[in-house]
């Protein structure tokens, strides 16, 4: 699903189900459990692209998908929604793949084009062609864990991590689906590099959303809420209608300054911009802020987190805002630190 229109876009009325984040989980080299997020990175550990795109079940793929299932991996884990042989334990036929990506297959989709160019049809692989649709990384993702609720693609540039997080909140609102494996990711591939303009990094980051009363029901813990978003103009009316108000108290702000201009209506304790950090993160940024809103959420850190991408250097914005969940336990693992 792609758009470029800046209309307002907002689900704030749909405030009876409460939709709550319960896994997360990181493909992402140098960062080893998303509570490092907050705090200066430490640059090793974490995900190892060399080993961790190798084995069996990886061939055949494209690296985004290979990236995606790592990271599919942890946060269904982290989420308790699967066994000893990591099967999904919950409702297959109602959990939904939304996946954020902008270049994700783009190197598979040249590579088709110049074999073609070369050698004619002919030359093509049927193992390789699957790589060039436009929804492949859901497609593998809902195969592996056999999910067959809704399954998309979002590639709405750089606020495309922000919406696949909202059309899966919208999901489970609608009573489409129970649960929700949300992906971000880019892979480090040259095709992205020349779009993006510098060094790409692979990047993959998985949430899992379900409604609040179903999460509390098999003792899920709750990490995050996900309580108001918009697609706007900019990012000041973006905010504004996701429900950010002057009188919030709000703890963190992810985002990026300069896109947020001189007019924002926005005073956070503390601003984190991720792309400054790790480089250009396009479809993966927004869903790794919401894996950064959860571990400030589950510290002890005050207020609640707002979410911005995109502004005046692109044809959109969005904003996200995330709360502390009244079931919240919280743990006494460190932030971000799977069990």
């Amino acid at each position: 699903m792609s758009g470029t229109g800046t209309a307002r876009m907002s689900y704030q009325s749909a405030r009876e189900v409460e939709v709550v984040v319960t896994g997360i989980g990181l493909a992402l080299p140098g960062v080893a459990k998303y509570g490092d997020l907050l705090g200066p990175l430490p640059g090793e550990g974490g995900f190892d692209p060399a080993t961790g795109l190798l084995g069996r079940e990886m061939r055949h793929k494209d690296r985004a998908s290979r990236l995606a299932l790592r990271a599919a991996e942890s946060a269904l884990q982290d989420a308790a929604l699967t066994d000893d042989q990591a099967s999904f334990t919950g409702v297959a036929d109602s959990a939904a793949v939304v996946v954020s990506t902008n270049l994700g297959n783009a190197d598979s989709v040249c590579a088709a084009i110049d074999t073609i160019t070369r050698e004619g049809v002919r030359g093509l692989s049927p193992l390789g062609l699957p790589q060039t649709s436009s929804n492949v990384i859901a497609g593998w993702v809902a195969i592996r864990y056999r999910l067959r609720g809704p399954n998309l693609t979002v590639c709405n540039g750089v606020t495309s991590g922000l919406d696949a997080i909202a059309w899966a909140r919208n999901l489970i609102v609608a009573g489409r689906t129970e649960a929700a494996v949300v992906i971000g990711v880019e892979p480090a591939t040259d095709v992205a590099t020349k779009v993006l303009g510098a060094q790409s990094t692979d990047a993959a980051i998985a949430v899992v959303l379900e409604p609040a009363d179903a999460a509390a029901q098999r003792g899920a813990r709750p990490r995050a809420t996900i309580a108001g978003y918009a697609r706007a103009r900019d990012v000041a009316e973006a905010m504004t209608t996701a429900g950010v108000t002057e009188e919030q108290s709000v703890g963190l702000w992810l985002g990026s300054e300069a896109d947020a201009g001189a007019d924002q209506p926005l005073a956070a304790t503390r601003r984190i911009d991720l792309e400054s950090r790790l480089g250009p993160l396009s479809g993966a940024l927004g869903v790794l802020q919401c894996a950064a809103a959860a571990a400030h959420l589950e510290s002890d850190a005050p207020g609640n987190v707002v979410a911005t991408a995109g502004g005046p250097r692109h044809d959109a914005a969005a904003a996200l805002l995330l709360t502390p969940s009244p079931t919240t336990r919280r743990s006494t693992q460190e932030p971000g630190e799977h069990p």
